[in-house]
């Protein structure tokens, strides 16, 4: 029985995005090879409130703030802006600096709404559409997951 090479560096690189992101899970295939890793969640024994970064605008409201079920309808909103990547989301271009958008601001197609952070890299998203962005669900700094809805426009 024939056993494959492991690629442990790229093994370690996948749990240090895991620790850095927070995430449970990541996966990479490439022609005939797969890696997959998994770790538990972290156990949370004691809820403190975290202050908001000073760069995030009053209007953001956390994804987990939210009642669940209002979050799970906005997946299904024609407006919904959702995550296309795995990352951690910026609503500003660099910490102190004032956000892309604020709730209630009118946006345009292709206007800049947030940054994410994939692999070291900050990802543009921008606007879909045109209209009013009436919803911020996410914070700056979070770990978003794909196809998380972070933003809401009517």
């Amino acid at each position: 029985m024939s056993r494959l090479p492991v690629d442990v560096d790229a093994i370690r690189t996948l749990a240090e995005i895991l620790q850095d992101t927070g995430l449970t899970e990541i996966e990479i295939s490439e022609k005939d090879s797969r890696i997959r890793v998994v770790r538990a969640p972290a156990v949370i024994q004691a809820q403190v409130p975290v202050a908001a970064p000073q760069h995030a605008p009053q209007q953001t409201a956390s994804a987990a703030a939210q009642h669940p079920s209002e979050i799970a309808d906005m997946a299904h909103h024609p407006g919904a802006v959702k995550s296309p990547m795995v990352g951690v989301a910026y609503l500003g271009p660099e910490p102190g600096a004032p956000a892309y958008v604020t709730a209630g601001q009118a946006v345009t197609a292709g206007q800049t709404l947030l940054l994410i952070e994939a692999m070291k890299t900050f990802n543009q998203i921008k606007a879909p559409r045109n209209g009013t962005l009436s919803r911020i669900l996410i914070s700056s700094g979070v770990p978003v997951e794909y196809g998380e809805v972070l933003m809401v426009i009517d």
